[in-house]
């Protein structure tokens, strides 16, 4: 029987007082900003707010388990984690078995705020992570939209709100500090708000206060049972009928719970933090790390099934553990000098059969920089990135059969070098082949600037590019000079704008450029700043011929001539590097 558990405020307030707690067995906080807004949006419509499993952990028994906080200010990349609680000796808590997303949404949305990557930034950029807060825009029609929201919730940052003048934020946390409904009226008397704005906006915040301060939306079944053992049956059995909890994790879950001298939970989401900060940034995941200790591990599936999940082989993935955290960081640290990172890296699944490879043979930590390894290193990285230009997509359908095969020829034949071509045979049987036909080639020449494959082909293309440090997709003809008004400015017909447009985004007009030198670049036409950069022919010459230029035309004129030449040449040169039968 479902018991009464008060208002959502009295919920946070227990949140707040450390009250309501996370078992370790707990997954992290998934939800994205959307979810919360439509949570919001539900609770304002008066939809059901979903009944909760609470575990009643007594006071005798709190001592021995491992509890968590609930997530208040997320940050993605440094604050994505699950606060880690002090040993609770002596102390009763409520242990939060199902619906620690809901509640850590509510606990965001009216106390805390969320900082998510922005588009096209680097990992590593402070900026790339503005904090927003919940807001509620008290001037929003309460007209349903095509997805049936009815109010306006959203996360921004303080520059949003300022630069919106059509709209008035409210910010979702205030209504915590809210004791008298009439308060909220003088409130935006105060903010110049009169006639029917003022009317509809007080009716709005109203609604707001009632369903966080009034309205008893928490409902719960309580388990008072202190044996772990029949709690983590029970959160398995719930979570696992569904796709809410994913089977990995499940196996996290299950380790948290075997595992006897390793904390799970804290060792696999600090190497994950550990790897994402490798280089410019990666955006790996708990599933790719725990999937490469199933692989690493050898234990018979790669799959996240039910009976992987065994504690013999989680014992096994225990005693490992430091190997595989060595072989997963030197895997990221190799794929990172090849200059990839979160943007370019097309499937993270790719790297697995490296990090078996890296495991197998017991690499050493100077595999990534030596000399000596300099030939294994060229093998891994032209057979990681032809895997990555499949259009069909290597890393898909069938991914843990194509795991499990791989590292059967890894155990086989990688004792001292990366088995390329039995890999390649293996792959091949299985309708995964490495091997390029014309028609592909034609396929990777109108690749378009933001094509994932992008800068895997161009790697291929100028491999002298030093991908160590910083570099750029940079277009040859700056893209800013191909807008339909600069166009028209110079003269292009209008018939020809659309074509001039999509030929400047494709790969005949892309090039592979270190940062210090596309900074140099930005807008400048490419014969101007080849000239600029290179005053001796000579060196300007050389520099065209390594990256396929050509002649360079001084003004668009000449461009569809430029781009359509260097095409050719990119057909020939892709060609030869893919081994591509022409005939």
């Amino acid at each position: 029987m479902y018991k009464p558990g008060g208002t959502i405020a009295a919920a946070l307030d227990k949140i707040q007082r450390k009250n309501y707690v996370l078992p370790a067995i707990q997954r992290e906080f998934v939800w994205k900003p959307d979810q919360i807004e439509r949570l919001f949006d539900s609770l304002m419509q008066g939809y059901p707010f979903g009944t909760f499993l609470f575990w009643t952990v007594k006071p005798e028994t709190s001592g021995k388990f491992k509890f968590y906080d609930f997530v208040l200010n997320y940050h993605q990349r440094d604050s994505a984690h699950c606060p880690e609680l002090p040993i609770l000796h002596n102390q009763p808590v409520t242990a939060v078995l199902d619906g620690q997303q809901r509640l850590t949404a509510i606990n965001i949305g009216l106390r805390g705020s969320m900082a998510m990557k922005q588009p096209n930034k680097w990992w590593n950029n402070p900026d790339a992570f503005p904090k927003k807060m919940l807001r509620l825009n008290l001037l929003a029609s309460i007209e349903p939209d095509e997805d049936g929201m009815v109010y306006e919730f959203k996360f921004l940052d303080d520059t949003q709100v300022e630069r919106d003048e059509k709209s008035f934020w409210y910010k979702v946390s205030d209504i915590l500090a809210v004791s008298d409904v009439t308060d909220l009226n003088d409130w935006l008397v105060d903010a110049e708000l009169s006639g029917g704005k003022l009317k509809a906006a007080f009716r709005m915040l109203t609604k707001l206060y009632h369903v966080i301060h009034t309205n008893q939306l928490i409902y719960y079944y309580e388990e008072e049972e202190q044996d772990v053992e029949r709690v983590l049956n029970i959160f398995i059995r719930l979570n696992s009928g569904g796709t809410v909890l994913s089977y990995s994790d499940l196996l996290l879950s299950i380790a948290v719970a075997q595992w006897k001298k390793i904390d799970a939970r804290s060792e696999i989401h600090s190497l994950v933090d550990e790897i994402n900060r490798i280089g410019t940034g990666f955006a790996l995941s708990q599933d790719f790390v725990l999937k490469a200790g199933l692989m690493l591990s050898d234990i018979a599936s790669v799959g996240f099934k039910v009976e992987n999940f065994t504690q013999a082989n989680m014992e096994k993935l225990e005693e490992n553990w430091p190997e595989i955290r060595a072989a997963l960081v030197r895997t990221v640290e190799l794929a990172s000098s090849f200059g990839f990172n979160g943007q370019t890296l097309r499937a993270d699944s790719a790297l697995l059969p490296i990090a078996y490879y890296l495991y197998h043979r017991n690499a050493p930590p100077n595999f990534v920089l030596s000399s000596q390894f300099e030939d294994d290193r060229q093998s891994i990285q032209s057979w990681l990135t032809r895997s990555l230009l499949k259009a069909s997509g290597i890393w898909g359908s069938g991914l843990d059969t194509l795991l499990t095969a791989l590292r059967e020829v890894i155990q086989k034949n990688g004792n001292s070098e990366f088995p390329t071509a039995k890999i390649e045979q293996v792959m091949d049987t299985r309708g995964k082949s490495l091997s390029f036909s014309s028609a592909e080639v034609d396929d990777l020449l109108v690749l378009r600037y933001g094509d994932k494959r992008m800068f895997a082909l161009l790697s291929l293309l100028f491999p002298f590019v030093n991908l160590r440090n910083q570099f750029h997709m940079d277009h040859v003809f700056p893209i800013s000079r191909f807008t339909a008004t600069k166009l028209r400015k110079s003269g292009v017909p209008e018939d020809q704008i659309e074509d001039l447009v999509t030929k400047a985004n494709e790969l005949p007009n892309i090039q592979l450029l270190e940062g210090v030198a596309n900074m140099e670049k930005r807008d400048s036409w490419p014969a101007d700043w080849l000239t600029k950069q290179y005053p001796n022919a000579s060196d300007r010459q050389h520099y065209c011929t390594i990256h396929d230029l050509g002649i360079v035309p001084d003004s668009i004129d000449g461009f569809v001539a430029f781009h359509d030449k260097r095409r050719e040449r990119l057909r020939d040169r892709i060609s030869s590097i893919l081994a591509v039968d022409n005939a």
